[in-house]
């Protein structure tokens, strides 16, 4: 057995084993579950040649159905292996963060939590569509129970809103990947659901089969994201999901879609991506400026983080359209920053939700003086969130954009641009850059009212001891809480000060991502300019 069967197996053996076990012990089983994946984890992330990181690792195949080409196959890249480093980090912290929120009906809450830990591991290691579909599906079953049982006042409209939104994707995105099975049975007389194969094959279709899959397969995968305008299911969610399940929304379960589009867009239909990327730009940006405008007239403060997650997977998509090495690596570093710092941003938000009842910037302020260790974590976690140089949110973001500006043809025809460069330009760069500023004053304005406002809270809902006048302050964080919020801070700080092993580790998934658009996006890029001289 290989170690990425292990990392999906483990937490799927532990969640039958909540199942058979009594509820008492259901907790202590799931702990146990998401630490021991950690293991094996490092054993991989110590092993991986990063220098290859472009090749497949790790791989190993079960034969399924050889008569029909049928097999669940794994292996990672350096994208693949990070993005499974990020979920095995985020499990045990969902976990044990639900401790005190969770009261009853473990045996179903933990169960399922840490079954869905399984299918993200499952998405970002299958090298086969068999396997990348039956773990990409499974995910939306565990979290679809997680917000209908165990979130707030709305949580069976937001899960339903949930399960129908991603479920009508998937099976777009299933018709676009079937069509690609059925083109190489055609062409190749047998049947095959290998990913590099089938990626070869369509990259040989012609550019009007290339647009049709390139639709299905982005309408399936923006609605994950969520890409304006189909993201009108996420706020919903987030803000009626219990913590953990925000905590995984935000920092994985987004990340299926970003990692949709690396893998399969960009991966199987070169032409029509570079065809379209200017419209999915413009669609990024958009999602980028509106959902900052939204955020202004929020006074939820979990949904105005919900929609800032909106906005910051708006630079994830645009740096992936940007077609070259600064942009796609940037992206890439984008998922895994977005769910270090947005995941402990829900965190946070849920650790006040405890002991206030309330999300209400009406209702909450000058926690400094009441929680002064809460709002430091607060306050850090917004910094790295609007992107302060030192923490993490600003490299990646700033590379989404660096990579925006440089995505002309210009550029490539200039050899400037890396392995490649795109149809995007300054002014997608200038658009994206506004939404920054725009994403820094709500998130600020967000934070000076609930941290250094006019004091206040709702009375009777503090876990603290009356102050004498009938109110009862509330109780500052506990260990628990804070070791929680300490390894996310950490990994913002060394994302942040020294990201160049990550980054280094990107850049070989990255190039071979590019190999097919060299001689495309020159060529453009030569017409392009022919067209403006003859102009």
């Amino acid at each position: 057995m290989s170690l990425l069967h292990l990392l999906i197996l483990t937490p799927l053996t532990f969640a039958v084993a909540i199942a058979l076990a009594p509820a008492s012990r259901a907790r202590t089983i799931a702990t146990i579950g998401c630490l021991v994946p950690i293991g094996p984890m490092l054993v991989a992330l110590f092993n991986f040649d990063y220098s290859r990181g472009d090749l497949l690792q790790f791989a190993a195949n079960i034969d399924w159905i050889p008569q029909m080409g049928l097999s669940l196959g794994v292996g990672v890249d350096s994208v693949s292996l990070l993005l499974i480093a990020l979920t095995i980090l985020l499990g045990p912290i969902c976990v044990i963060g639900s401790y005190s929120a969770i009261q009853d009906n473990h045996k179903v809450f933990y169960g399922w939590l840490t079954g869905l830990q399984a299918a993200m591991v499952g998405v970002f290691a299958a090298t086969d569509l068999v396997g990348f579909y039956i773990s990409f599906e499974f995910t939306l079953l565990p979290l679809y129970v997680l917000i209908n049982l165990f979130g707030s006042s709305n949580r069976k409209r937001a899960a339903t809103k949930f399960f129908l939104y991603t479920f009508t994707g998937s099976i777009i995105a299933l018709a676009g990947l079937v069509y690609v099975v059925l083109h190489h049975r055609g062409i190749e007389g047998a049947w095959t659901f290998d990913i590099p194969t089938l990626a070869s094959t369509a990259m040989k279709m012609s550019a009007g089969e290339q647009a049709l899959v390139l639709l299905a397969l982005m309408l399936g995968f923006a609605v994950k994201v969520p890409l304006f305008p189909v993201h009108t299911w996420l706020p919903l969610a987030h803000t009626e999901a219990p913590t953990a399940g925000s905590v995984i929304l935000a920092g994985v379960l987004l990340k299926l879609g970003t990692y949709g589009i690396y893998r399969f867009v960009l991966g199987f239909v070169p032409e029509a991506v570079i065809a379209y990327a200017p419209l999915i730009a413009v669609l990024s940006i958009v999602g980028i400026i509106y959902a900052g405008l939204i955020c202004w007239v929020q006074k939820d403060v979990k949904k105005l983080v919900a929609y800032s997650s909106v906005s910051h997977l708006g630079f994830c998509v645009l740096g992936l359209v940007a077609l070259n090495n600064i942009g796609l690596t940037g992206s890439v570093l984008y998922m895994i920053n977005h769910g270090l710092s947005t995941g402990a941003l829900f965190l946070c938000i849920g650790m006040v939700y405890e002991r206030f009842h309330t999300r209400s910037m009406d209702e909450l302020g000058g926690l400094a003086g009441t929680m002064p260790i809460w709002s430091s974590f607060m306050v850090f976690f917004v910094m790295a969130s609007v992107g302060l140089p030192g923490l993490n949110g600003f490299v990646s973001e700033f590379m989404c954009i660096i990579g925006t500006f440089q995505s002309s043809p210009a550029w490539v025809l200039e050899g400037r641009a890396g392995a490649a460069g795109g149809s995007l330009g300054p002014w997608f760069a200038f658009a994206a850059g506004f939404g920054v500023i725009v994403a820094a004053m709500y998130l600020l304005y967000m934070t000076g009212r609930v941290i250094w406002g006019t004091p206040k809270h709702p009375h009777g809902h503090g876990n603290g001891h009356e102050d004498g006048h009938g109110h009862t302050p509330p109780s500052d964080l506990n260990t628990r809480e804070i070791g929680l919020l300490s390894v996310l801070a950490v990994g913002c700080l060394v994302l942040g000060l020294y990201p160049t092993p990550v980054i280094e580790a990107i850049e070989p998934s990255v190039e071979r991502t590019l190999a097919p658009y060299q001689d495309l996006l020159e060529a453009r890029a030569q017409a392009l300019m022919l067209t403006e001289g003859e102009g």
